[in-house]
């Protein structure tokens, strides 16, 4: 039984530390590595090491502790192969996997460009560390790829099995909600998100994970084929969209100005 635990890290950043607390509960598969400090703490505080990495994307805050990692342990580190990231030592993309044996897990890497040109996410066995391409109840900015490339992206993404659990790099989900509330104020799905989230967050605890499920139905981002989100976002905008890409589009740009 796989057990997932959220590192805080930065203002709003987790990194995850996946572990089998049945076989080896010091083996460790750490998931975008951002901050040194608060991983060494963590690690430390389980009487943990790192087993191997994962790495989504090469903005810094999901890569700064991998050179700190990497002097006290040699790991495999895997990381998209249409990036450069130091310390990466298994370039991977579509159709690769990762072998976790110790875990009991294997992982496929899928392309998920928008956020990032060379952006991956690790899926299988019921679990999507998504990085920065899926939010819950949200999606990352377009900072290098287009706006097809990541509606195309989260479209494969949202294909997943409604029960798939999504873990996302960051801590968004209540601001997402407020924006999504914008949109669909009367989904009854995204009003129950809102709800629960609230309460975690009021105890202290992640949001996350969420599913595709809940996904599908709260997400703005994956739900732009629906007449009703389209009619929103062109009343909004001022503007007629012309199906689910378009309105994406509309959508990722009235998000930014948000």
């Amino acid at each position: 039984m796989l057990d997932i635990s959220a590192i805080p890290a930065f203002r709003d950043n987790y990194i995850w530390a996946v572990r089998d607390l049945h076989r080896d509960p010091s083996a460790t598969v750490l998931v975008d590595p951002g901050e040194p400090g608060a991983i060494l703490t963590w690690l430390a505080s389980q009487q943990a090491r790192p087993l191997a990495i994962l790495v989504t994307h090469h903005h810094g805050d999901h890569t700064g502790a991998l050179a700190a990692l990497g002097e006290r342990w040699r790991v495999p580190v895997y990381g998209p192969r249409r990036e450069r990231i130091a310390g990466v030592t298994h370039p991977v993309g579509e159709g690769d996997e990762v072998e976790l044996p110790e875990l009991g897990l294997r992982l496929a890497v899928m392309e998920t460009p928008g956020h990032t040109l060379g952006h991956v996410c690790y899926v299988g066995d019921g679990l999507a560390f998504t990085g920065d391409t899926l939010f819950s109840c949200g999606c990352g900015r377009l900072f290098e790829g287009t706006a097809a490339q990541m509606h195309e992206s989260l479209r494969r993404l949202a294909a997943l099995p409604e029960d798939t659990r999504v873990y996302c790099a960051h801590e968004y989900t209540l601001p997402n909600i407020g924006f999504a509330l914008e949109v669909e104020p009367d989904n009854p799905a995204l009003l129950a998100r809102h709800e629960a989230a609230r309460q975690a967050r009021k105890a202290g605890l992640p949001t996350l994970p969420s599913t595709i499920g809940q996904e599908r139905a709260a997400n703005p981002f994956l739900r732009c084929h629906l007449p009703a989100v389209q009619v929103a976002i062109s009343q909004h905008q001022g503007l007629s969209v012309n199906g689910a890409m378009e309105a994406f589009a509309a959508l990722r740009r009235w998000k930014d100005d948000y």
